[in-house]
């Protein structure tokens, strides 16, 4: 065992023990930990941009573009909204020792099945530093420990965050490795937390499709896999044109960043006359690149000669593949092929038609008449969220506190005995 595979395991071990004392705490003391862990932010909020600052200076210094800066950069208003969805987080329910099920069975014993954290919970995620303070509350507030492996990137964020964090739990009746960087900035010290299976229960991936499907690939531990987004919107033959139009734009260009972002849009033939030029144009308008199939392009000599790659391309930026479908299954049978199913969206007035679509697409969320930007935990009311799992064991869709537990069968009988 090399030395960062020591270092992660001892980090492991020290959070296992900490689950284990987490568990069984009550929501009042869950709660008074997130609320010292949220003004712990602010008091220290100065203290964390200047260790950010490091992490910029780096960023500059190796060429990365403005919009990486941007994502990277904390101040200390960023870092008051970050203590903000904390304190959001103590509002919301708590699901541990929640009652799933419950009965009396025929031979007298009674069974409940309830819900009791995951474990141990290690994050590997990109960019972002918020998501530090946002995950080990999450984890905290349902009874998991976190063990958190930022990106190189944000390091001193990172390791600035989680020791402010730290010193708030040290004054609750919380354990303090509930919360633990992970070890190291190199990619050994993120394979070591892959493989640390028996230590950390679960793996949750935050990032772009390379970040997730290598934590895939080289984990021993159970992954959920949360995050890449290739959505697609469907205007169909019955669709009302004027809401269509709305619902394309919208999920394309209300935010270009996030997974649950269209970039394919799907138009049935019979409609194409007379939506085409009309989307084409307001797209053009919000700077948006079209890249369409010859029919497409047929109306607009702007749009880009659509290629096979981008039918499977989350693109995360102002680009959009457009293709003209010849019936609603052509449609179905393309998302099939390439969406990496996330969210996918139909625009139609025929109940038969919505109900064809729901029933066979197969994706986290489907929405019928609606922008593909609603899969999010908070548009849900679910409050915070982890990340949106795309597969299908345990949790599919916006992870909410619920999907961050698991449950046990709690058996209580009077001396039987089979």
């Amino acid at each position: 065992m090399s030395d960062i595979e020591r270092e992660v395991h001892a980090v492991a071990e020290r959070a296992k023990d900490a689950a284990a004392d987490l568990a069984p705490l009550s929501r009042a003391v869950k709660d008074e930990a997130l609320l010292a862990m949220a003004h712990a932010l602010v008091e220290h909020a100065e203290s964390i941009v200047a260790a950010n600052a490091e992490d910029t200076a780096r960023a500059r210094e190796n060429g990365q573009s403005e919009a990486m800066i941007d994502r990277l950069s904390l101040s200390v208003e960023r870092i008051e909204a970050v203590a903000d969805a904390v304190r959001e987080i103590v509002e919301l329910p708590d699901p541990v020792g929640e009652v799933v099920r419950g009965k009396v069975l025929p031979n007298g014993l009674e069974l409940h099945q309830i819900r009791v954290p995951l474990g141990v919970i290690g994050i590997i995620y990109e960019g972002r530093p918020n998501v530090t303070a946002d995950a080990a509350a999450l984890c905290l507030k349902s009874g998991n420990a976190a063990l958190l492996r930022g990106s190189s990137s944000a390091y001193s964020s990172n390791t600035r965050i989680v020791e402010v964090l730290r010193g708030a739990l040290a004054k609750t009746g919380v354990p303090v490795d509930a919360v633990q960087l992970v070890p190291g900035a190199s990619r050994d010290s993120a394979q070591a937390l892959m493989r640390a299976r028996g230590l950390v229960d679960v793996l949750i991936p935050r990032g772009g499709g390379a970040l997730i499907q290598a934590v895939v690939r080289d984990s021993t531990v159970p992954v959920i896999e949360t995050g890449e987004g290739n959505c697609h919107v469907y205007v169909d033959a019955a669709a009302d044109l004027d809401k269509a139009l709305d619902v394309a734009v919208n999920a394309k260009t209300q935010r270009y960043s996030t997974c649950n972002t269209a970039e394919t849009l799907l138009v049935h033939k019979n409609v194409a006359d007379a939506f085409l030029p009309d989307v084409l144009r307001r797209l053009r308008e919000l700077g948006v690149t079209v890249h369409g199939d010859p029919k497409v392009r047929s109306y607009d000599t702007e749009v880009v000669e659509a290629t096979e790659e981008d039918w499977s391309t989350e693109y995360l930026s102002a680009d959009l593949a457009v293709k003209v479908v010849d019936s609603l299954d052509d449609a179905v049978a393309h998302i099939r092929r390439y969406s990496t199913a996330h969210t996918e969206a139909i625009v139609t007035d025929s109940q038969a038609a919505a109900r064809r679509f729901v029933a066979r697409v197969d994706s986290a969320a489907v929405m019928v008449n609606a922008s593909t930007r609603f899969t999010d935990g908070g548009e849900f009311g679910f409050g915070a969220e982890i990340g949106i799992s795309t597969q299908k064991l345990h949790a599919r869709g916006p992870m909410g506190l619920p999907e961050m537990t698991s449950t046990k069968y709690v058996v209580t009988g009077d001396g039987h005995v089979r």
